[in-house]
């Protein structure tokens, strides 16, 4: 069973003429025709040609609501401004952010300056003087009076040393006893002479052991300094070498991997930066085309979210009916360039030609089955048409 009516009979209308008289003669009377158009009957809706919902491209508060529906706008005036200050602070941060990324770059292209490279000269002439001082200092330590005063502390000690052995064999001599002929033994010397060459080799070993002591103590300290010298040397050695190197560096310049990497620092910043333009572009939503405002869905001070539909702008120059109702029966005997009439409610009295400029190719879901849309577009406007006005068209399809 087809969806609607495809044939749309035209009434035939005969008329016959005939006279009377006396004459014999008969005068022929000519018939009129008007032949069947079939046609397809759809409804439709007015739609601009070109027409968009604006939406956000980004969330924020709507600061500013500039246009009203009904409003003439001309190609990118600005119809809602968004909150833009964070995305400003970003666009400053970027910017930051590039220009160190540049002055690093150019740094390194441009290679030391004269009076950095006199400074790491002068950094490595005091390196080197600190150098030979703690050099010198360490020599002075291992052949200087240090030296001198161990070898009179072990002069001492040997001195000690010898008074300590006279005095022990004198110690030694006051315990010696002899027999006697009566078979008794004699002690001459102990008694008053033993207690005083005890005392005296008592005397003795505390006078060895203090020289003995002396001696080491300027052995110790002496290796103590000299060991301090020697850490210092060392010290200044590697300052030295630290000082040549970085002059060398310096020289040298930079090398092709740094460059390179501060290449890509500044192409990153550079791109976030446009990053950063983008979003606060996107915080101004403007008119893609000049036309007139339709509807305006959104309020100052509103939160709004990315896709959030805010202006739907249409240019009302060009209007065209889009069908709403044409199946999968019907669409095959629609052609473009087929001509159509349309009416409107609105305009009862008038009937509007018009042709099939494009056709669907891809069926859309409908309550019956599948529709097709088919775009008419009319011969000649009305100012009383507008936008969303229901249509009611018949295609005629028998050309």
């Amino acid at each position: 069973m087809m969806k609607k009516a495809i044939v749309v009979g035209l009434v035939v209308l005969a008329v016959i003429l005939s006279g009377c008289g006396r004459s014999a003669e008969e005068t022929a009377t000519p018939e009129m025709e008007m032949e069947f158009v079939p046609v397809v009957p759809v409804t439709g809706e007015v739609v601009p040609a070109m027409w968009a919902t604006l939406s956000a491209q980004t969330s924020g508060t709507v600061l500013e609501v500039l246009v009203e529906p009904g409003d003439e706008v001309a190609a990118d005036d600005l119809l809602v401004r968004l909150d833009p200050t964070d995305a400003q602070l970003a666009v400053r941060q970027a910017e930051a952010a590039l220009e160190a990324a540049q002055a690093r770059l150019a740094l390194l292209k441009a290679g030391p300056r004269p009076e950095e490279v006199a400074t790491a000269e002068a950094q490595l002439e005091t390196a080197e003087a600190a150098l030979a001082q703690a050099a010198a200092q360490r020599d002075q330590l291992i052949s200087g009076a240090t030296e001198a005063e161990i070898v009179a502390a072990r002069a001492q000690v040997a001195a000690a040393e010898a008074e300590w052995l006279a005095a022990r064999e004198a110690h030694d001599r006051t315990l010696e006893c002899y027999e006697m002929p009566d078979g008794s033994e004699a002690c001459p010397a102990l008694g008053t002479l033993e207690e005083q060459a005890r005392y005296t080799l008592r005397a003795a070993a505390e006078a060895l052991a203090a020289a003995r002591a002396q001696l080491d103590a300027l052995i110790a300290a002496a290796d103590g300094e000299v060991r301090a010298a020697e850490a210092a040397v060392w010290a200044a050695a590697a300052q030295r070498d630290a000082a040549q190197a970085q002059l060398d560096l310096l020289k040298a310049g930079a090398a092709a991997e740094e460059i390179a990497a501060a290449e890509a620092s500044v192409a990153q910043a550079q791109a976030a930066l446009e990053t950063a333009r983008v979003a606060l572009e996107r915080c101004e939503v403007r008119a893609p085309f000049a036309g007139t405002v339709g509807a305006v869905s959104v309020r100052a001070g509103e939160l709004v979210a990315p896709g959030q539909p805010l202006v739907t702008l249409g240019d009302l120059t060009t209007l065209r009916v889009e069908t709403t109702d044409v199946g999968e029966i019907e669409v095959a005997q629609v052609a473009v360039g087929q001509q159509a009439s349309v009416t409107f409610d609105a305009l009862p009295e008038r009937v509007f030609t018009g042709r099939v400029a494009r056709i669907s190719p891809m069926a859309e879901p409908g309550a019956g089955g599948v529709n097709y849309t088919v775009v008419v577009v009319l011969d000649e406007t009305d100012p009383a048409i507008r936008w969303g006005m229901t249509a009611f068209v018949d295609i005629e399809v028998g050309q």
